[in-house]
């Protein structure tokens, strides 16, 4: 008999032992663990006495091979319930590195999951002969200290195979002794056997874990589309746009996803009462639609990196982001003076999206010259791969100070056209009050001198030191509406569409500035912004378009929509000031920033705290183990594990991995298990 056929028996044999088992007892759900000094934890007690020696073998493995397999045993997976995310989530939160593995099992879950970094030196097809010819037998067995010690040594370059032929011939012997044992429970227990078998499987996630993995799927697959956007862009200065052509259009097909699922996100958010079936439905195609945008991305990742090749090129590479930097930072010098311009003019509310931007530029071209001092040194000692890493961290800085700074000039340019819109609007007003005066009705004159008065202290403001004509254009749209209703019946159905015309323009012009505003504000701040905001701002934007398209049919109808778009940007960019303002652990915006020093000859200042804020960093740079993955805002317990989004690929320099073209298949873990 082949072995092939005598593991077939064996796997066959187990689906009968799953099926009949008597039920386990209680099972305790476990969220992602912590490492200490051992490389096991062991929360369900499986390994009793024999922890000691299953240390030892772990770390004897690892000092022979400098690959380290660290071994955790727990009930159930939860939080999150997917044995590949738990297993990533305990790695990125252990900070392992590039060859440090990880074996979970869920003794109860009866699931396990061999997890390893991208760049580790074992391949694929070496994890799953791991996983399925070693770890999985010995845990169908029950065999726990054997699973984790077999494959440390496996790991390490043993043969892992416990006994070989041998071991086939005892572990089926001892498997048909089992059989036995199971046709007289099976028989003592026929009338419930259907429902046993029926049983087996795991339970469905619960819409909190639904919700917790749609959140994160959209922070981080709206991070990797920035992160894919910044380096096209620079792929399309570098190579132009016929070689960049498919990684266009992969990134606007993934950007039409991730509008589809900000817009069932934004279904969810809404005051509209939702049922359970609604939100479990919703939650999951949010959680398809990312990872579908995901997909796309990861699909032309290796063609995209090919293309850079910021290894071969990194003196060239250097070169050009040192031109870009010092072409950015003439252009962002005068942001400073403009800004205190503006705040002579407007009120503090009307610029606080835009207040730290001169600041935040600075700090972004400090550490964007740091990165290139660091890489020059890379180059000069022949180290390409670190070079290149920091040569991606100047670019990305390079275009975040680019985009503060300019942010500065379109606030002043969309502040000025609003002025103006509330000029007119003014105006419109007055003709109103002139028509409401001439037409009978009761209460109709005091309206007339009620919004007679409001259209003076209206204009009024226009001219003052400190307007904020955003805010002028909101009592502007009050007092219009309150007017237009009562003088209503004097007007024919096309002055009423014309009035709503004009007014639709100042509307949707508000509503886009606005929305700009607040995707300029997150994307230079998307390290500490979570989904809501990233969700009001994708709305926003997408009812200006449907605005736009329904203004020549129905203008009403568009200034409706226009109208709840200028609501939603105003929460968007409410949201993501919130979201800055607790980032870091409290303390205010910049303030709350804790955790380790930076690393020997990086600074410690304003232009670090700000690399993290804009999304640059990953939390290795601040001390962590080598090898990890950036942490997006937080959510999802700082992971991004295989099947998730976002994520950087850890890298064998323990320092930071450099953003790149593409979703999670480029930048999670990797690894192999199953079910025992």
């Amino acid at each position: 008999m082949s072995k092939r056929r005598l593991g077939s028996m064996l796997l066959a044999l187990g689906a009968v032992l799953a099926a009949v088992a008597v039920p386990a007892g209680i099972a305790h759900a476990e969220d992602p663990v912590s490492f200490g000094s051992s490389p096991v934890v062991d929360q369900a007690g499986v390994l009793g006495e024999q922890l000691a020696s299953v240390e030892q073998a772990l770390v004897a493995a690892g000092d022979r091979s400098g690959r380290q397999l660290y071994v955790a045993y727990v009930d159930e997976f939860t939080n999150p319930s997917s044995a590949v995310e738990w297993a990533a989530d305990t790695a990125v939160g252990a900070n392992m590195g590039a060859e440090d593995y990880l074996l979970a099992v869920a003794v109860d879950g009866r699931a396990y999951y061999l997890s390893a970094d991208q760049n580790a030196s074992l391949s694929d097809a070496e994890l799953d002969r791991i996983s399925s010819e070693i770890v999985e037998p010995r845990l169908r067995d029950g065999d726990w200290a054997g699973a984790a010690t077999a494959a440390a040594d496996a790991i390490a370059g043993g043969a892992g195979a416990g006994g070989g032929w041998w071991g086939w011939v005892i572990a089926l012997l001892v498997v048909a002794a089992v059989v036995v044992v199971i046709v007289l429970v099976v028989r003592s227990r026929r009338r419930r056997g259907a429902g046993a078998a029926g049983a087996a499987g795991p339970p469905p996630p619960s819409l909190e874990e639904l919700r917790r993995t749609a959140g994160g799927a959209l922070v981080q697959i709206d991070d990797a589309l920035k992160t894919s956007e910044e380096e096209l862009g620079f792929a399309v200065a570098s190579y132009g746009d016929e070689a960049t052509a498919p990684f266009r259009e992969a990134l606007a097909a993934a950007k039409g996803k991730v509008r589809e699922a900000f817009a069932i996100q934004q279904q969810l958010d809404d005051e509209v009462p939702d049922t359970d079936e609604q939100r479990r439905e919703w939650y999951t195609t949010i959680i398809r639609v990312t990872g579908e945008a995901d997909a796309l991305l990861d699909a032309q990742a290796e063609r995209f990196d090919a293309l850079r090749e910021l290894e071969r090129t990194a003196p060239e590479a250097l070169a050009r982001v040192r031109q870009a930097a010092a072409s950015v930072e003439t252009n962002a010098a005068p942001a400073a003076a403009r800004l205190a311009s503006l705040q002579a003019q407007y009120a503090g509310p009307a610029l606080a999206a835009i207040a730290d931007n001169p600041t935040q530029a600075r700090a972004r071209l400090d550490f964007a010259r740091e990165a290139m001092t660091e890489a020059e040194a890379a180059i000069a000692r022949g180290e390409q791969g670190p070079a290149a890493v920091e040569i991606r961290a100047a670019e990305e800085a390079v275009d975040q100070a680019k985009l503060l700074a300019a942010a500065v000039e379109r606030l002043a340019a969309e502040l000025s056209a609003a002025d103006a819109a509330v000029a007119a609007g003014v105006a419109d007003l007055e003709h109103d009050v002139q028509t409401a005066r001439g037409m009978p009705g009761d209460g109709l004159a005091a309206l007339a001198e009620q919004t007679a008065a409001e259209a003076a202290a209206l204009r009024s403001a226009l001219s003052g030191a400190a307007r904020d004509p955003l805010a002028l254009q909101a009592r502007l749209a009050q007092a219009n509406a309150a007017i237009d209703q009562a003088i209503a019946g004097a007007r024919d159905a096309a002055e009423r569409a014309q009035r709503a015309a004009a007014q639709l323009q100042r509307t949707l012009a508000a509503a886009s500035a606005k929305a700009q505003t607040a995707e300029d504000y997150i994307v230079a701040r998307r390290g500490a912004i979570g989904p809501e905001a990233r969700t009001r701002v994708a709305e926003a934007r997408r009812l200006v378009t449907e605005a736009g398209s329904q203004a020549p049919g129905d203008p009403v109808a568009a200034l409706a929509t226009a109208q709840q778009a200028e609501r939603l940007a105003d929460e968007a960019i409410s949201l993501a000031r919130t979201d800055v303002g607790g980032f870091g652990g409290g303390g205010g915006y910049g303030g709350g920033f804790g955790g380790p020093a930076a690393p020997a000859g990086r600074s410690s200042g304003g232009d670090l705290f700000g690399a993290v804020l804009g999304g640059i960093l990953i939390d290795n740079l601040l001390g962590g183990g080598g090898g990890g993955r950036r942490s997006s805002s937080g959510w999802g317990g700082g992971s991004s594990s295989s099947g998730g989004f976002g994520g950087f690929g850890g890298g064998s320099s323990g320092r930071r991995s450099a953003g790149s073209f593409g979703g999670s298949g480029t930048r999670s873990r990797r690894g192999s298990g199953g079910r025992f």
